[in-house]
């Protein structure tokens, strides 16, 4: 089963005051010029958040919240120290509680730059 790593933030902060376009758009570039698959996803409103047992360790997350999720830790712990006001954490999915690591309480589906 894999492990998620995430930063979460209210969506207004991560959204809109921090230069996060730009982080994963570089993020992006990068790995097209290495040919690896995209591993990190910009969720708005994560539904992950609301679940056992990331709920414990999520309630000081504004709301509503967005994260970055991906299956690269290091890259989730450069995004703590980058955007430093967010909090970070992990999870295994998909399981019972979490059957979809990237669903979010909102229509909109996941992308990896918005």
């Amino acid at each position: 089963m894999p492990t998620y790593h995430y930063v979460a933030a209210s969506e207004h902060f991560l959204c809109q005051e921090e230069p996060l376009e730009e982080v994963l758009r570089e993020r992006s570039e990068h790995y097209q010029t290495q040919g690896k698959t995209v591993d990190f996803w910009l969720v708005r409103q994560p539904a992950f958040l609301e679940e056992e047992p990331v709920k414990a360790c999520s309630t000081a997350v504004p709301r509503p919240a967005a994260a970055v999720v991906s299956t690269d830790g290091k890259f989730i712990d450069f995004m703590k120290l980058r955007l430093e006001w967010v909090a970070r954490g992990d999870f295994e999915a998909p399981t019972t509680a979490i059957p979809d690591p990237l669903a979010s309480l909102q229509q909109d589906p996941p992308s990896p730059l918005e």
